[in-house]
């Protein structure tokens, strides 16, 4: 989609030696101010590169420098701090239970209590579910490495109760296709807005999976290992949501000393 939409139209028609930074650097500029995401035009420069990288290493006639290096990068934030609440949770229950889309209800299920990323698990394959050692294979995650993603009662449950399509591979197919669905846009906003949940990102799921399990008292090495972060410092994101735990551990531990500090 980034090749199609912005990179050929732009670079299709010349050589890559008559790419040169000064013009990469103006037509990044210029996507910026035609009101894309700063993440957006990073991604786009991100694969612009790569694809240069990849062409000096295979030799390809043409390229021998990255156009790309050397143009700053504008500072990126794009973190949006969007958490369900339990309330919340069970108005999304009652729409997606609703929803025209028979398969919407376990994929909001299933991504609430996994953690999962959305691609994952329309991807998911019944292979890769060993429901008896509550385990979900992903083979290639987002880091490039498989990880493995425990399943709680909850989510073994709701596995159980998925329709299967003969011998169709997939746990979440389109029942029109029997393939993964390519998107769910329409029936997720449809489902959002039944729920009074304007402006929630089906990713933030995966989001709301960890703030439940922060404030469930799980440690942040755990939720990382459950999301399949390689980076510790992408679960610090979420340090703020644990601190009615830490309130309840300290409330507690002054509790236990069955002492009143309190100044008479």
């Amino acid at each position: 989609m980034y090749m199609r939409r912005h990179i050929l139209p732009r670079w299709g028609k010349l050589r890559l030696s008559e790419i040169h930074q000064p013009d990469v650097a103006q037509w990044l500029a210029a996507k910026s101010a035609e009101g894309l995401a700063p993440a957006t035009v990073e991604k786009i420069r991100v694969i612009f590169g790569r694809s240069f990288e990849l062409a000096i290493e295979w030799n390809v006639t043409g390229a021998s420098r990255n156009p790309t290096h050397g143009i700053k990068r504008p500072p990126i934030n794009n973190a949006r701090e969007r958490y369900l609440n339990p309330a919340e949770a069970q108005r999304l229950q009652a729409a997606v239970s609703e929803s025209r889309n028979k398969q919407l209800k376990y994929i909001v299920a299933l991504l609430l209590l996994t953690g999962a990323r959305v691609s994952e698990l329309l991807n998911a394959e019944w292979r890769h579910i060993d429901l008896e050692r509550r385990s979900w294979l992903i083979p290639t995650s987002k880091t490039g490495k498989a990880r493995h993603v425990p399943l709680s009662k909850q989510a073994v449950d709701v596995i159980q109760s998925i329709p299967r399509f003969g011998t169709c591979p997939y746990l979440l197919p389109n029942p029109d296709t029997l393939k993964p669905f390519t998107e769910i846009k329409h029936a997720w906003q449809h489902a959002r807005d039944k729920a009074r949940l304007p402006g929630l990102r089906i990713h933030d799921l995966r989001h709301s999976a960890a703030s439940f399990m922060i404030n469930a008292g799980i440690d942040l090495f755990a939720v990382g290992r459950v999301l399949g972060h390689a980076d510790h410092k992408s679960t610090q994101r979420y340090s703020h949501l644990a601190n009615d735990t830490l309130l309840a551990a300290v409330e507690a531990g002054a509790n236990r000393q069955g002492v009143d500090w309190t100044p008479s």
